[in-house]
Protein backbone atom coordinates (compact mmCIF):
# COMPACT_ATOMS: atom_id res chain seq x y z
CA UNK A 1 0.00 0.00 0.00
CA UNK A 2 1.29 3.15 -1.06
CA UNK A 3 0.51 6.91 0.09
CA UNK A 4 0.20 8.14 -3.17
CA UNK A 5 -2.42 5.32 -3.80
CA UNK A 6 -4.47 6.60 -0.47
CA UNK A 7 -4.35 10.26 -1.86
CA UNK A 8 -5.92 8.85 -4.87
CA UNK A 9 -7.86 6.89 -2.89
CA UNK A 10 -9.10 10.02 -1.24
CA UNK A 11 -9.74 11.99 -4.19
CA UNK A 12 -12.21 9.59 -5.63
CA UNK A 13 -14.44 9.33 -2.58
CA UNK A 14 -14.49 13.21 -1.76
CA UNK A 15 -15.59 13.78 -5.79
CA UNK A 16 -17.12 10.46 -6.76
CA UNK A 17 -15.97 10.81 -9.78
CA UNK A 18 -12.57 9.11 -11.51
CA UNK A 19 -11.86 12.07 -13.63
CA UNK A 20 -12.64 15.14 -11.23
CA UNK A 21 -10.05 12.85 -9.08
CA UNK A 22 -7.52 12.86 -11.54
CA UNK A 23 -7.65 16.26 -12.22
CA UNK A 24 -7.48 17.12 -8.50
CA UNK A 25 -3.97 15.45 -8.11
CA UNK A 26 -2.69 16.28 -11.44
CA UNK A 27 -3.02 12.57 -13.03
CA UNK A 28 -4.25 11.31 -15.87
CA UNK A 29 -7.11 9.04 -15.18
CA UNK A 30 -6.02 5.72 -16.64
CA UNK A 31 -2.82 5.97 -14.43
CA UNK A 32 -5.23 6.84 -11.16
CA UNK A 33 -7.65 4.29 -11.93
CA UNK A 34 -4.79 1.32 -12.58
CA UNK A 35 -3.44 2.57 -8.94
CA UNK A 36 -6.90 2.36 -7.16
CA UNK A 37 -6.95 -1.11 -8.72
CA UNK A 38 -3.98 -1.90 -7.45
CA UNK A 39 -5.22 -0.63 -4.26
CA UNK A 40 -7.91 -2.82 -3.91
CA UNK A 41 -5.52 -5.78 -5.64
CA UNK A 42 -3.79 -5.46 -2.24
CA UNK A 43 -6.80 -4.80 -0.26
CA UNK A 44 -8.50 -8.05 -1.65
CA UNK A 45 -11.35 -6.06 -1.51
CA UNK A 46 -13.37 -3.58 -4.25
CA UNK A 47 -13.63 -0.19 -2.45
CA UNK A 48 -16.23 1.73 -4.99
CA UNK A 49 -19.32 0.51 -6.66
CA UNK A 50 -18.63 1.42 -10.05
CA UNK A 51 -21.84 2.16 -12.44
CA UNK A 52 -22.45 4.37 -15.44
CA UNK A 53 -22.21 7.94 -13.63
CA UNK A 54 -22.47 6.99 -10.34
CA UNK A 55 -19.26 6.34 -8.02
CA UNK A 56 -19.84 5.18 -4.39
CA UNK A 57 -17.81 3.62 -1.50
CA UNK A 58 -18.49 0.10 -0.90
CA UNK A 59 -18.82 -0.82 3.00
CA UNK A 60 -14.70 -1.32 2.25
CA UNK A 61 -14.00 1.99 1.12
CA UNK A 62 -16.26 3.31 4.00
CA UNK A 63 -14.34 1.59 6.49
CA UNK A 64 -11.04 2.28 4.55
CA UNK A 65 -11.85 6.28 4.63
CA UNK A 66 -11.57 7.33 7.94
CA UNK A 67 -7.94 5.46 8.33
CA UNK A 68 -7.10 6.84 5.21
CA UNK A 69 -7.55 10.61 5.87
CA UNK A 70 -5.61 9.90 9.48
CA UNK A 71 -2.52 8.12 7.99
CA UNK A 72 -2.01 10.89 5.22
CA UNK A 73 -2.65 13.43 8.49
CA UNK A 74 0.01 11.60 10.32
CA UNK A 75 2.01 11.66 7.58
CA UNK A 76 1.75 15.18 6.84
CA UNK A 77 2.85 16.25 10.44
CA UNK A 78 5.76 14.02 10.49
CA UNK A 79 6.86 16.13 7.44
CA UNK A 80 6.03 19.40 9.18
CA UNK A 81 7.99 17.48 12.94
CA UNK A 82 10.88 17.60 10.05
CA UNK A 83 10.65 20.80 8.98
CA UNK A 84 10.31 22.58 12.47
CA UNK A 85 13.97 21.40 13.60
CA UNK A 86 15.12 24.52 12.71
CA UNK A 87 14.17 26.37 15.22
CA UNK A 88 10.64 27.01 14.29
CA UNK A 89 12.12 28.91 11.45
CA UNK A 90 9.61 27.10 9.20
CA UNK A 91 6.40 24.80 9.63
CA UNK A 92 2.87 25.95 9.58
CA UNK A 93 -0.32 26.16 12.21
CA UNK A 94 -3.33 25.10 10.99
CA UNK A 95 -5.92 26.74 13.50
CA UNK A 96 -9.61 26.61 13.63
CA UNK A 97 -11.84 29.56 15.95
CA UNK A 98 -15.34 31.08 15.59
CA UNK A 99 -16.14 33.95 13.58
CA UNK A 100 -16.60 35.80 17.17
CA UNK A 101 -13.41 34.98 18.39
CA UNK A 102 -11.72 35.72 14.94
CA UNK A 103 -12.67 39.29 15.50
CA UNK A 104 -11.51 39.83 19.26
CA UNK A 105 -9.19 37.17 20.58
CA UNK A 106 -7.23 35.48 17.76
CA UNK A 107 -6.03 38.51 15.92
CA UNK A 108 -4.08 39.62 19.57
CA UNK A 109 -2.48 36.32 19.75
CA UNK A 110 -1.51 35.96 15.79
CA UNK A 111 0.35 39.05 16.08
CA UNK A 112 2.00 38.24 18.79
CA UNK A 113 3.09 34.65 17.39
CA UNK A 114 3.50 36.35 13.77
CA UNK A 115 6.00 38.47 15.77
CA UNK A 116 8.42 35.85 17.42
CA UNK A 117 7.96 32.76 14.28
CA UNK A 118 7.86 34.88 11.24
CA UNK A 119 8.57 32.10 9.21
CA UNK A 120 5.93 29.81 10.39
CA UNK A 121 2.55 30.11 7.86
CA UNK A 122 -0.55 30.61 9.73
CA UNK A 123 -3.88 29.15 8.68
CA UNK A 124 -6.91 30.05 10.46
CA UNK A 125 -10.27 28.04 9.07
CA UNK A 126 -13.17 30.34 11.11
CA UNK A 127 -16.53 28.37 11.56
CA UNK A 128 -18.80 26.87 14.52
CA UNK A 129 -17.39 24.92 17.30
CA UNK A 130 -19.27 21.40 16.11
CA UNK A 131 -18.09 21.69 12.56
CA UNK A 132 -13.97 22.65 14.23
CA UNK A 133 -14.64 19.53 15.79
CA UNK A 134 -15.38 17.23 13.24
CA UNK A 135 -12.10 19.01 11.62
CA UNK A 136 -9.80 18.41 14.26
CA UNK A 137 -10.88 14.73 14.47
CA UNK A 138 -9.90 14.24 10.88
CA UNK A 139 -6.49 15.78 11.70
CA UNK A 140 -7.34 18.54 9.25
CA UNK A 141 -6.69 21.11 11.78
CA UNK A 142 -3.82 21.60 14.30
CA UNK A 143 -5.68 23.35 17.29
CA UNK A 144 -9.05 25.30 17.50
CA UNK A 145 -10.84 27.73 19.84
CA UNK A 146 -14.32 26.18 20.19
CA UNK A 147 -17.10 27.01 22.41
CA UNK A 148 -17.93 24.34 25.33
CA UNK A 149 -21.03 22.65 25.22
CA UNK A 150 -23.55 23.16 28.00
CA UNK A 151 -23.42 19.83 29.41
CA UNK A 152 -19.36 19.75 29.45
CA UNK A 153 -18.72 16.80 27.50
CA UNK A 154 -16.08 17.06 24.88
CA UNK A 155 -15.65 15.06 22.43
CA UNK A 156 -13.41 12.26 23.57
CA UNK A 157 -11.47 12.27 20.69
CA UNK A 158 -9.81 15.61 21.41
CA UNK A 159 -7.69 16.68 24.19
CA UNK A 160 -9.90 20.00 25.67
CA UNK A 161 -8.67 22.85 27.85
CA UNK A 162 -11.25 25.33 29.18
CA UNK A 163 -9.96 28.74 29.12
CA UNK A 164 -12.27 31.86 29.77
CA UNK A 165 -15.75 32.13 30.87
CA UNK A 166 -17.11 35.30 28.71
CA UNK A 167 -20.43 36.95 29.47
CA UNK A 168 -22.89 37.55 26.62
CA UNK A 169 -23.86 41.47 26.50
CA UNK A 170 -26.56 43.57 24.89
CA UNK A 171 -25.47 46.06 22.10
CA UNK A 172 -27.45 48.08 20.63
CA UNK A 173 -26.90 51.93 18.63
CA UNK A 174 -28.63 53.88 21.56
CA UNK A 175 -27.00 55.36 24.33
CA UNK A 176 -27.19 53.07 27.82
CA UNK A 177 -29.92 54.64 30.10
CA UNK A 178 -28.86 51.89 32.73
CA UNK A 179 -26.35 49.43 34.23
CA UNK A 180 -28.31 46.23 33.76
CA UNK A 181 -30.64 44.33 31.13
CA UNK A 182 -33.13 41.60 31.95
CA UNK A 183 -33.73 38.76 29.65
CA UNK A 184 -37.32 39.07 30.13
CA UNK A 185 -36.88 42.94 28.82
CA UNK A 186 -36.57 41.48 25.06
CA UNK A 187 -39.86 40.06 24.73
CA UNK A 188 -41.61 42.23 21.99
CA UNK A 189 -37.89 43.63 20.91
CA UNK A 190 -36.81 43.36 17.80
CA UNK A 191 -33.74 41.78 17.58
CA UNK A 192 -30.59 41.27 15.15
CA UNK A 193 -30.07 37.83 15.59
CA UNK A 194 -26.94 35.92 13.44
CA UNK A 195 -27.31 33.16 11.17
CA UNK A 196 -28.32 29.44 12.12
CA UNK A 197 -24.94 27.77 13.44
CA UNK A 198 -23.53 30.31 15.62
CA UNK A 199 -23.17 29.44 19.27
CA UNK A 200 -24.22 33.22 20.44
CA UNK A 201 -27.84 32.77 18.63
CA UNK A 202 -28.33 29.23 20.41
CA UNK A 203 -27.47 30.44 23.99
CA UNK A 204 -29.76 33.74 23.01
CA UNK A 205 -32.54 31.75 21.99
CA UNK A 206 -32.55 29.33 24.99
CA UNK A 207 -32.52 32.64 27.41
CA UNK A 208 -35.31 33.88 25.55
CA UNK A 209 -37.41 30.50 25.87
CA UNK A 210 -36.01 30.12 29.61
CA UNK A 211 -37.77 33.76 30.20
CA UNK A 212 -41.01 32.23 28.61
CA UNK A 213 -41.12 33.71 25.37
CA UNK A 214 -40.05 33.20 21.46
CA UNK A 215 -37.76 36.64 20.55
CA UNK A 216 -38.20 38.34 17.33
CA UNK A 217 -36.21 39.63 14.96
CA UNK A 218 -35.68 42.97 13.11
CA UNK A 219 -33.58 41.18 10.77
CA UNK A 220 -31.67 37.32 11.24
CA UNK A 221 -29.30 35.85 9.25
CA UNK A 222 -25.96 37.88 9.35
CA UNK A 223 -22.61 37.22 10.04
CA UNK A 224 -20.75 38.88 12.29
CA UNK A 225 -19.62 41.75 10.35
CA UNK A 226 -23.12 42.21 9.40
CA UNK A 227 -24.81 41.77 12.51
CA UNK A 228 -22.58 44.67 13.47
CA UNK A 229 -23.02 46.91 10.77
CA UNK A 230 -27.23 46.28 11.40
CA UNK A 231 -26.64 47.25 14.95
CA UNK A 232 -25.24 50.48 14.45
CA UNK A 233 -27.49 51.26 11.51
CA UNK A 234 -30.23 51.21 14.06
CA UNK A 235 -31.79 48.10 13.24
CA UNK A 236 -32.19 47.08 16.38
CA UNK A 237 -30.14 45.11 19.35
CA UNK A 238 -27.96 42.21 18.87
CA UNK A 239 -26.95 39.95 21.99
CA UNK A 240 -22.86 39.64 21.41
CA UNK A 241 -20.20 37.97 22.97
CA UNK A 242 -18.42 40.66 25.67
CA UNK A 243 -14.99 40.89 23.86
CA UNK A 244 -16.27 41.63 20.50
CA UNK A 245 -18.44 44.23 22.13
CA UNK A 246 -16.07 46.19 23.91
CA UNK A 247 -14.11 46.70 20.45
CA UNK A 248 -17.88 47.38 18.62
CA UNK A 249 -18.04 50.87 19.80
CA UNK A 250 -21.80 50.64 20.45
CA UNK A 251 -23.25 50.81 23.67
CA UNK A 252 -23.08 47.71 25.96
CA UNK A 253 -24.98 46.70 28.90
CA UNK A 254 -25.03 43.23 30.67
CA UNK A 255 -27.53 41.40 31.88
CA UNK A 256 -28.46 41.64 34.96
CA UNK A 257 -28.08 38.21 37.65
CA UNK A 258 -25.94 35.12 36.52
CA UNK A 259 -26.68 36.69 32.90
CA UNK A 260 -25.62 34.67 29.98
CA UNK A 261 -22.12 33.76 28.86
CA UNK A 262 -19.85 30.78 27.48
CA UNK A 263 -16.52 29.27 28.04
CA UNK A 264 -14.20 29.31 25.52
CA UNK A 265 -11.64 26.37 25.31
CA UNK A 266 -8.86 25.09 23.25
CA UNK A 267 -8.46 21.91 21.60
CA UNK A 268 -6.44 19.61 19.76
CA UNK A 269 -6.59 16.35 18.51
CA UNK A 270 -5.55 13.44 21.83
CA UNK A 271 -3.92 10.98 19.45
CA UNK A 272 -1.80 13.29 17.04
CA UNK A 273 0.81 14.91 19.51
CA UNK A 274 0.87 18.47 18.23
CA UNK A 275 3.71 20.06 16.21
CA UNK A 276 6.01 22.33 17.47
CA UNK A 277 4.29 25.34 15.53
CA UNK A 278 1.13 24.25 17.31
CA UNK A 279 2.56 23.97 20.54
CA UNK A 280 4.10 27.60 20.75
CA UNK A 281 1.08 28.88 18.84
CA UNK A 282 -1.11 27.29 22.24
CA UNK A 283 1.72 28.59 24.81
CA UNK A 284 1.95 31.56 23.12
CA UNK A 285 -2.62 32.15 23.53
CA UNK A 286 -2.25 31.19 27.07
CA UNK A 287 0.49 33.66 28.29
CA UNK A 288 -1.46 36.06 25.99
CA UNK A 289 -4.43 35.72 28.05
CA UNK A 290 -2.48 35.55 31.61
CA UNK A 291 -0.58 38.59 30.83
CA UNK A 292 -4.49 40.19 29.75
CA UNK A 293 -5.77 39.69 32.84
CA UNK A 294 -2.79 40.59 35.38
CA UNK A 295 -3.20 44.16 33.25
CA UNK A 296 -6.50 44.13 33.44
CA UNK A 297 -7.17 43.79 29.83
CA UNK A 298 -9.99 41.18 29.69
CA UNK A 299 -13.39 42.87 29.14
CA UNK A 300 -15.95 43.47 32.22
CA UNK A 301 -17.30 39.66 32.97
CA UNK A 302 -14.82 37.44 31.05
CA UNK A 303 -12.72 35.66 33.65
CA UNK A 304 -9.81 33.90 33.23
CA UNK A 305 -10.02 29.63 33.50
CA UNK A 306 -6.55 28.61 33.50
Amino acid sequence: MQLQQLRYFLAVADTCHFTRAAEAVHVAQPSLSQQIRALERELGAELFHRTRGNIALTDAGDALLPLARRILADTESARLAVQETLQLRRGRVRLGAPPSLCTSLVPDVLRVFRDRYPGVALVVREGGSRDLVRSLAAGELDLALIITPPSGEAAPALDVTELLHEELVLVSAEERDRRWARVAELRGRPLVMFREGYDVREAALAACRAAGFEPEFAVEGGEMDAVLGFVRAGLGPAVLPGMVAARSGLAVTPFEGPGLGRTIAVAHGREVPLTRAAGALRSTLLAHLHDAARCGELPPGTRLLI
